[in-house]
């Protein structure tokens, strides 16, 4: 409690008042309080988080000083909700309320001391409470977070936040003492001390260089220490107390001294706001799950490159300030993973950036002020300097549009950076050389920055900076490496990527026995295969861990190279050749490097290596009688002490093509013919022969461009030893004419542009055809035909850079002269190279640059990604591939290919004659060559069903995992082995299996998991032959694919449900699965209720829970949610069951479930496993907290919502309520939840009878129950109905009138039938009749705030169409509207005060639902065609019409939608029946039955509709023509037998005589009644959103 050495005291405002020392909590502030700052009332106040750790034994030690002292004085203690959100009005409100109470006896005068101890939240709040307290008293500030330390707890600055921004209310009101106990440090999480050092950084940045060298030196031991838990060590931070202590007081004396100098903020003190323009911007969206620190960070990052944008920066001291913030675990940009991540993917749009920086304090007026630097330690002015909304526009923006030069400059001259090739070369062989190297042009580039923070962590190198970061000192260890064993993520930095798989291969074993290598996306697919293959024949231990060829890798320690021969294929990247090269001398014995293959590509950069490498003392002889041959002795590198990076050569060609295209002159003063890099000769064997007058000495180049409109075209140019330049000689090849055309430039030599950043050749092909150029792609090259520049087209969506730099630079050149300006996407891939290019461009070239938010709209959604690659379906023989694959294609519009059957058509041979002639091994061959080439042709828009045993070949399963682990879709199709076995034994078309059918299924099983990435399973027999076949196919593949919005469509609701199922086994209650799902959205299937027979008392195995789900589906259209409900959060799962719970999960996302909860408190490792894995399923991040430790008003639930954030698509917090307030402030939770992050659902309820308010408060999927289910749940769940009633007593449903319009309608069930539906689903709706055949009776009904809608009959069908806003396309193309739907959240188009009404036409879905139950197939379940022809479609199945009235065209279109063609119309009219058929589009293949003749030639119809009066029998002239068409039997139909179905659509009498005659022709009939029925069903679908169950709708 007390300290033996002083602390230090800092002066500020001409007063000691701030002091900073260890050990002074406790017994030091209390007797220093009490000696000079003496009160009766001391009133300490701090948050929930550090009340129990720190006031309790505060409170004990001043009450024994006091006794000590026999002093008079008292402490009263508050504490209040920790986190930002209580920097509020409110809880100053109760802070104040609590001060002014009576029980404050005797009260709080105006001489109280109020003690702030907490972090910035607590100092702010309660200095402003102490600001305005009886019109103020004096407050000590006791800070205890670093950021707090350094920042907020100085300069009097108090503040509360409102929706408006931060700080916008408050005061100046400075402490009376300052008391900074470094001790509280050591219990900082490691994120809140990184989020204080963003401050510390700031302020040397701004004022002292020394400081912030201090900082860059000590980085690794700060870390270090901080990474220490604090619970596994209460002193960690012992080892850097002096360290810490020095970095604290140099941001307190900054502070102080210019808090001293401009109390008030009025310019000086501006200039602690560096980087909070932007970073508070950022803060006003992200926060709270984005803290100050980690805001502010990325505001410095983006006001350094607004500074280096105006020209007042220096791009070194940027890199430096990115560096710095970086190594301290800082993020540097808004687009960094963790930041995405713990925001949830949150949108910070331009407009809203600027926006919040609009009422920041320190503007002028409309003007926005920013602090700029100039320099490490300095700033460009002593204070804010005013900033143009246009220049932070480009900061900001994603994308950024290039305006054509008006006048640009007649000359320039500029200095590229440092070359990337050669930057990269220095930093390893710096690493690997001893002694100190001042390296100076370095690139400061993501590239060099992924280079030597790896080269860092491998204990390469240590450095620092000279110069304001223009010169790099790197002390390099002499190749003593050691192995870092976590991932060196290297993003997509190629160059990296390859130097250092040699580099780890040198690694001692220290601590870890391996590094791992790995990259973003395109890394992984770029090659790294001919390079590994080479380190791995020369005994280094490196291996792929994704797949082969590429990263990610593993490097084993300790191994080394053994020297002596190395062959290695150097056709596609001379890369490979440099990174073996330069670690050669570390091998265990002289190297000699043999390129095989043919020619090495890019042979300059060879030769820049080697010349490389003997400026480090190392010499590579060429041999002299082997070509392309490399002896390397065995050495160590001698570090120069100074190493000069040339300017990037590639980089240079843009700048002298703007010259070149623009006919101004450009000077790049330090590249020359003496050049290392090849990119050199760009001017002279490319812009020299367009036209442009080229002068090179050996240290320079000047070029000169033609006028305007002259650049001519080369026949052809070899750009081999300048690959990277060909992007730039692309852009002006497009601009480039002959007098004669065609203009053709081709390009040649450039073939391994296609492996970099991305496919460079196409990418160039397909962005310059945006600006009507035409290119042809060539083997190694591109033709590129030129055009006008006057004629250049705008591309619509600008251009697409492929986040890669070269790219972009490239196309930005073309941007200078095309007429209407070019849009340039992923402005901030030029970072790569050449970060200041945009600023390059501004400002020595006078271009116009307008930055352009492409991020502004709706973020893309993942779920698309893989929607149209082609899906390969696998699985035993008999699981139901082909049928899937069938079925499948019908839904996604696709087309299919049995594999196995296509190589019986290309062979010739049956597949039991090519094992019998040829053996298993020619046909494994050859169905292994179908399958590439599957893979290789056919990669979108198809499904394949492979072969049974595909995966007995151990190259098929590599290439199908490959292809799923890229993105691809393969689906494992699984049928109960008992049913797939029952198959085979009847199944003489495939040869018998040799080995047992069940052996061969658990040998295969693994390697189909492996294979696949997705799974259908097949209901159990019995149970599918109940359902519809395949039900459930559609959503599954929907969702695999990403074409299903649930989310979306669930936020469109006013309220939403889904139904816990709660039963053992959902086999046991699939007969009420449909009844119980009425009014929900979704239904649960709680994994950890159910009951595995065969498993009893442990946790359901695989099998029977991808059963569950299958019958599920069966059973229920509605999406599923799938949860595995652990003890601790109200479940049954035991909660360390982790191997199961993860097992389960992972198979919900194989089954492509749409909806997974997943609850937080569940290991890391899982959590992250699924939220990496979950594709398109929709996680429901959930917290259940039923012992009652949380409170939704101290702030507790925050925490678990910030985690849920990092994980979860949609949210679920559930508490308990002990009194109906609980419910009031849940409500206020969700609401401040739904405003921070309006795009993520929120299920936020409580548990209990007290909590039932909050389930019918809850808009988004409430749990719900259902009369019919075992038990609920959880304790006080409601059924949907439930919830309806009460939202309807409380007026939140309001009560509507729905009619029947018509006449007569006296009998009609209609109204018996909706309100019971109304009674059950808890509406507090009515239906009513209104007997009418005059439409203009019904405008005072229709137009009525409260009417819902309607149903209609004759004779109104027609004439009601006259009287709505809007006919859905059905009912237009029947002519008749049967249901009206008012949607009161539009006004009608001709009564504005009126609801929209839309006109339906509900009968065909009435008979399509009966006709579907009743067997009659489907387009949704559409038979396997037994056509081994994947392009011919299903079977054709027809249909018949009875009669040619309203209702025959609702059954023309009816039987349309169902796929049937043709469809034979019969009645007696045949003038009427022409008019019907006449009125449809051809595509319905309507045929007219008028004759004996036509009846006897037509293929007999599978399915009927009749639309004829029945009360009289058949009239004569029908009736034989009926005969002959239902007598007749269709054999195919037949030998797959399926029945007829005649749908009668007349009421009366019940049993017609059309059903007679149908029925004694072998047809099963279906009565006009259930069409009422099943019409019904869709018009309350179409009025309430409710599907009610086919069964309820017969009530009447």
């Amino acid at each position: 409690m007390g300290s033996s050495i002083e602390p230090t005291r800092v002066s500020i405002l001409g007063k000691e008042d701030i002091i900073v020392g260890y050990d002074i909590w406790g017994s030091y502030i209390i007797e220093d309080l009490l000696a000079n700052v003496p009160s009766a009332t001391y009133i300490l106040i701090t948050d929930t988080n550090i009340y129990g750790n720190y006031v309790l034994s505060f409170g004990k030690a001043f009450r024994e000083i006091v006794s000590q002292r026999k002093a008079s004085s008292r402490l009263l203690t508050y504490q209040i909700p920790p986190g930002e959100t209580s920097k509020s009005r409110a809880t100053k409100a109760d802070i104040e309320d609590w001060l002014l109470s009576e029980e404050r006896d005797p009260p709080c005068d105006t001489k109280a001391v109020i003690i702030a101890l907490g972090g910035g939240v607590i100092g702010d709040m309660i200095g402003f409470v102490a600001a305005t307290f009886k019109r103020g008293v004096r407050f000590v500030q006791v800070p205890t977070s670093l950021l707090a330390m350094v920042d907020s707890s100085i300069g009097g600055k108090t503040a509360i936040d409102t929706p408006a921004g931060k700080n916008l209310i408050g005061a100046f009101w400075q402490p009376t003492k300052v008391y900074i106990d470094l001790n509280f440090l050591h219990t900082l999480p490691a994120r809140e001390f990184i989020n204080g050092m963003a401050e510390v950084i700031k302020t040397a940045a701004i004022w002292n260089e020394e400081d912030f060298e201090y900082l860059e030196e000590n980085v690794g031991a700060v870390m270090a220490a901080i990474r220490i838990s604090p619970k596994s060590n209460g002193q960690r931070l012992s080892s850097i107390r002096p360290i810490i202590k020095r970095m604290v007081l140099g941001s307190v004396r900054v502070k102080a001294h210019v808090v001293s100098a401009d109390e008030r903020e009025g310019g000086l003190r501006n200039l602690l706001n560096f980087g909070h323009s932007i970073g508070h911007a950022f803060e006003g969206i992200l926060t709270p799950q984005i803290l100050h620190g980690e805001c502010v960070s990325i505001g410095m990052v983006l006001e350094a490159a607004l500074a280096r944008h105006l020209g007042v920066l220096d791009g070194a001291a940027v890199a430096r300030l990115i560096k710095c913030l970086s190594s301290y675990g800082l993020p540097t940009s808004a687009k960094n993973s963790t930041v995405q991540c713990r925001s949830a993917n949150k949108r910070c749009t331009v407009d809203q950036l600027l926006s919040v920086m609009g009422v920041d304090k320190k503007n002028d007026g409309k003007r926005k002020r920013i602090v700029l630097l100039a320099g490490i330690g300095r700033t460009f002015e002593r204070q804010a300097s005013i900033v143009s909304d246009r220049d932070i526009r480009v900061i900001l923006s994603s994308g950024i549009l290039v305006q054509p030069l008006v006048s640009p400059p007649l000359k320039v001259s500029c200095t590229p950076p440092g070359s990337k090739s050669i930057s990269n070369r220095a930093l390893v062989l710096a690493a690997l050389g001893e002694g100190d190297c001042r390296i100076k042009n370095l690139l400061h580039s993501d590239d060099t920055d992924v280079m030597l923070n790896a080269l860092v962590k491998l204990k390469g190198v240590s450095f620092s900076w000279e110069d304001n970061g223009r010169v790099l000192v790197v002390k390099g260890n002499g190749g003593r490496l050691e192995a870092h064993g976590e991932e060196l993520y290297l993003g997509n930095a190629g160059t990296a990527s390859r130097f250092l798989a040699s580099v780890a291969t040198l690694t001692a074993s220290k601590g870890s026995d391996f590094s791992i290598l790995t990259g973003n996306d395109r890394m992984k697919k770029r090659p790294i295969g001919p390079l590994v293959e080479a380190l791995q024949a020369n005994g280094a231990g490196i291996s792929y861990l994704g797949s082969n060829g590429s990263l990610p890798l593993n490097v084993k320690a300790g191994q080394g190279m053994k020297g002596g021969d190395i062959n290695l294929a150097a056709t596609v990247s001379s890369q490979y050749v440099s990174s073996l090269l330069m670690c050669a001398p570390y091998a265990k014995k002289d190297v000699t490097l043999r390129l095989i293959g043919g020619k090495p590509i890019s042979q300059l950069y060879i030769d820049m290596t080697t010349s490389m490498m003997a400026s480090f003392g190392v010499h590579v002889r060429k041999s002299i009688t082997e070509e392309h041959t490399y002896h390397i002795p065995r050495g160590r590198y001698t570090n120069p002490q100074e190493y000069v990076i040339e300017s990037d050569a590639s980089s240079a060609t843009y700048p002298l093509a703007i010259a070149a295209i623009t006919g101004t002159t450009c000077t790049v003063p330090n590249i020359g013919s003496g050049s290392l890099q090849g990119d050199a000769r760009f001017a002279v064997d490319v812009l020299r022969p367009m036209g442009c007058q080229v002068e090179q000495t050996q240290t320079s180049t000047t070029v000169t461009g033609p006028s305007k409109g002259s650049l001519r075209p080369i026949d052809e140019v070899d750009m081999e030893p300048m690959t990277d330049a060909f992007l730039t000689a692309s852009v002006l090849a497009a601009v480039a004419q002959n007098s004669s055309s065609p203009s053709t430039t081709r390009i040649v030599g450039i073939a391994n542009q296609r492996v970099k950043e991305c496919n460079r050749i196409k990418a160039m092909k397909d962005e310059l055809a945006k600006f009507g150029v035409t290119c042809r792609e060539l083997p190694d090259g591109i033709e590129i035909d030129g055009i006008s520049y006057e004629d250049l087209k705008r591309p619509i969506d600008g251009v697409h850079c492929y986040d890669d730099h070269r790219v972009a630079m490239s196309f930005s050149v073309l941007g200078t002269i095309a007429p209407q300006g070019t849009l340039l996407q992923e402005r901030e891939c030029v970072g790569k190279t050449w970060p200041g290019w945009w600023d390059t461009l501004r400002q020595p070239f006078g271009a116009q640059l307008e930055g352009v938010d492409l991020e502004a709209g709706e973020a893309p959604s993942a779920a698309k990604k893989g929607s149209d690659k082609s899906i390969f379906i696998i699985g035993m023989r008999g699981a139901g591939k082909t049928t899937t694959g069938r079925l499948g294609a019908t839904v996604l519009g696709r087309q299919f290919l049995d594999l196995d059957d296509h190589l019986e058509e290309t062979t010739g041979r049956t597949i039991p004659e090519i094992i019998k002639t040829s053996g298993w091994d020619a046909f494994r061959e050859q169905e292994l060559a179908i399958l590439r080439k599957a893979l290789n042709e056919k990669p979108t828009g198809h499904i394949f069903a492979c072969g049974g045993g595909i995966v007995e070949t151990q190259e098929a399963r590599h290439l199908l995992a490959d292809y799923h682990i890229a993105g691809g879709l393969v689906v494992l199709v699984e049928r109960d082995i008992e049913d797939v076995i029952a198959f085979l034994q009847i199944d003489k078309t495939r040869p018998a299996y040799v080995d047992d059918m069940r052996d061969v299924w658990l040998r295969r099983k693994p390697w189909y998991l492996e294979c696949s990435n997705y799974q259908f399973y097949s209901a159990k027999a019995e149970l599918a032959a109940s359902a519809q076949p395949f039900n459930g196919l559609d959503r599954f593949l929907k969702t695999v694919t990403g074409q299903t919005h649930s989310v979306k469509a669930l936020k469109a609701k006013q309220q939403s449900f889904f139904v816990s199922v709660t039963v053992p086994d959902v086999a046991a209650a699939a007969s009420i699965l449909e009844e119980v799902a009425v009014g929900s959205d979704a239904v649960e299937l709680r994994v950890d209720l159910l009951e595995d027979p065969q498993r009893r008392g442990k946790a359901p195995s695989l099998e029977f829970v991808a059963d569950q789900v299958a019958i599920l589906r069966a059973s229920s259209p509605l999406p599923i949610i799938f949860t595995v409900r652990t003890r601790s959060q109200g479940g049954k799962m035991p909660d360390d069951a982790y191997k199961d719970i993860q097992d389960l999960l992972s198979l919900a996302l194989r089954m492509g479930i749409e909806f997974l909860d997943l609850e937080i408190h569940l290991p890391e490792a899982i959590l992250q496993l699924i939220a990496q894995s979950k594709r398109n399923t929709q996680i429901i991040a959930s917290h259940h907290d039923p012992k009652n430790t949380l409170s939704w008003t101290n702030g507790s639930w925050v925490t678990h919502y910030n985690k849920a954030l990092l994980y979860g698509d949609i949210i679920k917090l559930v508490g308990i309520a002990n009194i109906q307030a609980d419910n009031a402030s849940l409500m206020q939770f969700r609401d401040w939840a739904t405003t921070a992050h309006p795009s993520i659902p929120i299920i936020a309820i409580n548990m209990g009878v007290e909590g039932q308010l909050s389930r019918i408060q809850n808009p988004f999927l409430t749990p719900v129950t259902h009369p019919s289910l075992p038990f609920k749940a959880a304790p006080g769940q409601l059924s949907a109905a439930e919830i309806r009633t009460a939202l309807s007593l409380h007026g939140v449903i309001k009560p509507k009138s729905y009619y029947l319009f018509g006449k007569p309608i006296s009998q009609s069930k209609s109204p018996a039938m909706h309100n019971h539906l109304f009674r059950k689903t808890g509406l507090p709706h009515q239906y009513h009749l209104h007997e009418t055949d005059n439409t203009s009776t019904l405008e005072p009904l229709i137009r009525s705030p409260s009417f819902g809608g309607a149903s209609i009959t004759i004779p109104l069908k027609i004439p009601i169409m006259n009287l709505l806003d809007e006919i859905s396309p059905p009912a237009r193309t029947i002519g008749a509207v049967n249901t009206i739907v008012a949607d009161p959240s539009r006004s009608s188009s001709t009564h504005p005060e009126s609801p929209y009404l839309t006109g339906h036409n509900t009968d065909w879905t009435g008979m399509r639902l009966v006709l579907s139950n009743a067997g009659a197939p489907d387009s949704h379940h559409p038979t396997p065609s037994s056509s081994n022809d994947p392009n011919k479609p299903n079977k054709q199945r027809r249909a018949l019409v009875i009669g040619n009235g309203g209702t025959a065209r609702a059954a023309i279109y009816t039987l349309h939608r169902m796929s049937y063609s043709p469809i034979y119309l019969l009645g007696r009219s045949p003038e009427r029946l022409s008019t019907v058929r006449d009125s449809f589009p051809a595509e319905y293949s309507i045929s007219l039955i008028t004759t004996p003749e036509e009846a006897e030639a037509a293929t007999p119809p599978e399915v009927a509709i009749g639309t004829i009066p029945a009360e009289s029998p058949i009239d004569e002239g029908i009736d034989s023509l009926l005969k002959t068409l239902l007598g007749r039997e269709d054999g195919e139909a037949k030998d797959e037998g399926k029945g007829k179905v005649l749908l009668e659509m007349a009421y009366k009498p019940a049993h017609t005589p059309l059903m007679r005659l149908a029925e004694g022709k072998g047809w099963k009939t279906v009565q006009g009644l259930e069409v009422l029925a099943g019409q019904g069903v869709g018009q309350f679908e179409l009025w309430t959103g409710i599907r009610p169950a086919l069964g309820d709708t017969r009530v009447s």
